[in-house]
């Protein structure tokens, strides 16, 4: 079972449209409502088209020790995509305000995970506007 992780804790996954490969998507092989899988080695500037089209993307994480998908997560949104970008599942309680801060609006989580890392673990980190390193170094 996949929970989804945001500010308010977990929730289940709501999203019914599936997912497709950004190659998929460039093809015009994906369905319109179908959201965008982004993996690590895409190439996104070739697609902003597409990306900029999707109303859901979801960024592959191969796993916490891998901070591609936070770099693909600011690049997406310094692109202009303004939709809704999930983090898939890798990333820990420890990452959420990291996420958040670079762009993620929510990250996937298996019940696994959920079970390590209960929803308090989550929501500690909830607040991460408040606690940047760059707000406390500026006083």
């Amino acid at each position: 079972m996949t929970l989804i992780v945001t500010d308010t804790g977990f929730a289940p996954d709501d999203w019914p449209n599936g997912f497709h490969s950004l190659e998929s998507a460039a093809a015009g092989a994906g369905c319109v409502e179908c959201g965008i899988e982004i993996v690590p080695e895409d190439h996104i500037a070739a697609h902003r088209a597409e990306i900029l089209a999707a109303p859901m993307i979801r960024v592959a994480v191969t796993g916490f020790a891998d901070g591609r998908g936070f770099t693909l997560a600011r690049a997406l949104r310094l692109m202009g995509y303004t939709g809704r970008l999930r983090a898939g599942a890798g990333l820990i309680a420890d990452q959420y305000a990291m996420a958040r801060r670079a762009g993620f609006d929510e990250v996937e989580i298996d019940a696994a995970l959920a079970t390590r890392q209960p929803e308090e673990h989550w929501l500690f980190r909830a607040d991460w506007r408040a606690y940047d390193h760059q707000s406390r170094l500026r006083g």
